[in-house]
């Protein structure tokens, strides 16, 4: 007799290569042919694809399910994942700027994890929020076209920047595999 688990079981959406996220064909990520061509295109790449992905892991998911805190006792959830990166993008328009800092969209330390709760009005704002500062530091950082420029107090580079994005994103994918899978089942890259 099989023993009863809490646990759901695991599945894949693909049927080509049952250990990825989705078929090939289906994928939003994957791209035909050469890379891009630079290496702000290929930083831009693969930023981007690990937005996708970020949102891949989230599909499908009501409000209840996206606030789920998966992983015991951690308070992250999917929707922590996606306030959190709302909220470090508009932190790193603060290590762009001399001025005075950008305030916290969500307030206090941790709040982003914190008020992730199942409300639909709570994800709906939560995804309008990390595009719009998605936006927001894509576009300041769009006005440096020297990778090796050196601004904000701290004198960081462009390019130091953007694989400091890159290593958010890809480390918080890594997280919502996991959580996704303690969700609902669903595996894959």
């Amino acid at each position: 007799m099989k023993p009863m688990s809490d646990q759901p079981a695991r599945w894949s959406q693909a049927t080509v290569h049952p250990d990825m996220w989705a078929d090939p064909d289906d994928d939003p990520r994957d791209s035909q042919g050469a890379g891009p061509d630079g290496e702000l295109a290929t930083l831009q790449d693969f930023l981007t694809n690990y937005r996708i992905t970020l949102r891949m892991k989230c599909e499908g998911l009501d409000a209840e399910q996206l606030a789920r805190r998966s992983v015991p006792p951690s308070t992250m959830s999917l929707l922590g994942l996606v306030r959190h990166l709302a909220e470090v993008e508009r932190d790193w328009r603060n290590w762009i700027t001399d001025g005075d800092p950008l305030p916290k969209l969500y307030g206090r330390r941790d709040a982003d994890f914190d008020g992730a709760v199942a409300d639909q009005a709570v994800v709906d704002a939560a995804y309008a929020d990390l595009e719009r500062e998605q936006a927001a530091t894509d576009a300041a950082l769009a006005r440096y076209a020297d990778l090796g420029e050196r601004v904000g107090k701290d004198g960081t580079s462009v390019r130091e920047l953007l694989v400091h994005r890159i290593e958010e994103y890809a480390r918080h994918c890594g997280h919502a595999d996991l959580l996704r899978e303690c969700v609902d089942g669903r595996v894959g890259q």
